[in-house]
């Protein structure tokens, strides 16, 4: 699944174009295999009569259950995550049935940092921490090739054109070299 095109500017092209850390989908597929040999094991250790039926019955619909919430969706969301970092902004999109996206222009951020426990340092990975003017905040987390992003993304923001100043902060701020003419001694 492709990011859409329609969501860039013109002449704005993707440098990075990244999905969670494949670490993250370990875990939910260990579930949902479980899931399904817990079934297979009901349907065949479970006798066929009517005691045996509900009995599967009841262990379908718990393997449905954890199968379902720790295992399906997890992966369906890790799928439906990406991060998206362009010359001008980063992208985020997430969501299964509702999708959310977040840009963050690049002119606009105030810091960034990132943070890998030992397990992210093994496999490479990390989560950045991105703060933008007006008290906003991205958490990426989980996300591969994490000091490698980082460095793109410092790269891309010292290459990003500054932001204007707003006309009010201009006019709140005090003018140096007044032309009144008078020079203090």
């Amino acid at each position: 699944m492709a990011f859409p095109e329609d969501v860039l500017a013109d002449e704005e092209e993707i440098v990075l174009h990244l999905r969670p850390h494949w670490k993250a989908v370990v875990l939910p597929t260990i579930v949902l295999l479980l899931a399904v040999a817990g079934l297979i094991m009901g349907v065949v250790l479970l006798p066929s009569t009517d005691g045996g039926r509900i009995g599967l019955l009841l262990v379908a619909a718990i393997m449905a259950y954890y199968g379902g919430r720790y295992g399906l969706y997890p992966l369906l969301d890790w799928r439906c995550t990406e991060f998206v970092l362009t010359g001008e902004r980063l992208l985020t999109q997430r969501g299964i049935v509702d999708r959310e996206r977040r840009d963050l222009p690049l002119n606009r951020i105030n810091d960034h940092s990132m943070t890998q426990s030992l397990l992210d340092r093994l496999f490479g990975s990390g989560t950045l921490t991105i703060d933008s003017i007006g008290d906003q905040r991205a958490v990426l987390a989980g996300v591969p090739a994490a000091p490698l992003v980082q460095t793109t993304l410092y790269e891309l923001i010292e290459l990003a054109p500054a932001a204007e100043p707003d006309e009010e902060e201009e006019e709140e701020q005090p003018q140096r070299g007044s032309s009144s003419g008078r020079r203090s001694r």
